[in-house]
């Protein structure tokens, strides 16, 4: 999702929007999107957006280079723990809690998501997951914001780069947010966000390097912050693009979103994106059974132990077999010899009572 590089709370600013030439809009939504016909309209870029990106980006590079020739070991080592916190923070936070509720976490979890996930700076999570509950409710159509069908660069960075689609701002309007706008520690983090995040990603884990093992203020900038925050960015945008591309669909071979192993080691477990739209309640967004490319589900799992998290939802491998043998590719090594998996999450209206009954609910909190 977006960082918020616009002094709007909403990253890149709705008023007149534009749209691209010859791309069908979304007539009404009955299950399924539909789309009308298309008509011809101008893409408008947006230059800040540009060239903060570009300087990012160049920044990052420069940060690779100065990682392999003059950082300390402690300076990478720090680099690479915030990029699991921050991931963490998009991925068990914004992601698997708060937009998908395919778990439960007390206030103390809770808290440590919305610090991970400020450090991330990738919108608060109100906006991180209304986008991301558009996503799933309108894949692959205009109003889903990064819509695969629109090419590589578009799904990954482009529709940063430009004003959103009408039907993103339009159905975005209609999404379900009550749970999380009415949570006071997401209405804190979002009404302090601009303060909370520039300390949070940017000052504090430059500082440390410098004061706690004499780092050079050249390398903790351009390594532990834009370079860590750089390639978390670049992880997670690989979400939307490359895992909506490339890869096996065992699970629904009538959709975009594929079973990316490369994606699944750089986003730490989201990369397993065909099961994640088919089963998108699921709080391990995957079928394995391990974490060697799932590193998110391992945390939430040991805070599971430790009772931070509860009420895990997943399937049952019922209820995988035949999905597998109804909509399946054929690659299912296990169940191989229809329908769409359109809704954001647990208890969304669109959601089938056979697929609620049949989900199993690990480590559920006495009543």
């Amino acid at each position: 999702m977006p960082p918020n590089v616009t002094s709007a709370p909403n990253g890149i600013q709705y008023e007149d929007e534009t749209m691209d030439p010859l791309i069908p809009s979304i007539e009404k939504y009955d299950g399924y999107p539909k789309q009308l016909p298309g008509k011809e309209y101008k893409r408008e870029l947006v230059w800040r957006n540009i060239i903060l990106f570009a300087y990012l980006h160049l920044a990052a590079l420069y940060g690779a280079y100065l990682m392999l020739t003059a950082a300390s070991w402690p300076t990478v080592i720090w680099a690479i723990v915030l990029y699991h916190f921050s991931g963490w923070g998009i991925t068990a936070g914004a992601h698997r809690l708060w937009a998908h509720r395919s778990y439960k976490a007390n206030l103390p979890l809770r808290m440590i998501l919305v610090l991970f996930n400020t450090l991330a700076f990738e919108n608060h999570v109100i906006e991180w997951a209304r986008d991301h509950r558009v996503h799933h409710k309108f894949s692959e159509t205009n109003a889903d914001p990064h819509n695969a069908n629109r090419g590589f660069f578009f799904s990954h960075i482009g529709w940063l780069l430009c004003r959103k689609h009408p039907d993103v701002i339009s159905k975005g309007k209609g999404i379900e947010m009550s749970d999380l706008e009415n949570d006071p520690l997401l209405k804190f983090q979002r009404k302090y966000y601009l303060i909370l995040m520039p300390i949070v990603c940017f000052v504090v884990p430059t500082v440390i390097p410098v004061y706690l093992w004499g780092e050079t203020w050249t390398n903790a900038w351009f390594v532990a912050t834009l370079f860590r925050y750089t390639f978390t960015l670049n992880m997670t945008w690989l979400v939307n693009s490359a895992a909506h591309m490339w890869g096996q669909r065992p699970y629904d071979k009538f959709i975009n979103p594929s079973e990316n192993l490369s994606v699944a080691v750089g986003a730490l477990g989201e990369g397993w994106h065909n099961y994640h739209h088919t089963f998108p309640w699921d709080y391990k967004t995957a079928e394995l059974g391990n974490y060697r490319a799932n590193f998110t589900t391992a945390f939430i799992d040991f805070f599971a132990k430790i009772g931070w998290a509860y009420e895990l939802k997943t399937v049952s491998e019922e209820m995988v077999r035949r999905r597998v043998q109804r909509t399946g590719d054929g690659t299912h090594e296990k169940y191989s010899h229809s329908h769409k998996g359109d809704v954001w999450g647990w208890g969304d209206k669109d959601m089938l009572q056979q697929d609620k009954d049949e989900a199993l609910v690990i480590n559920r909190k006495s009543q």
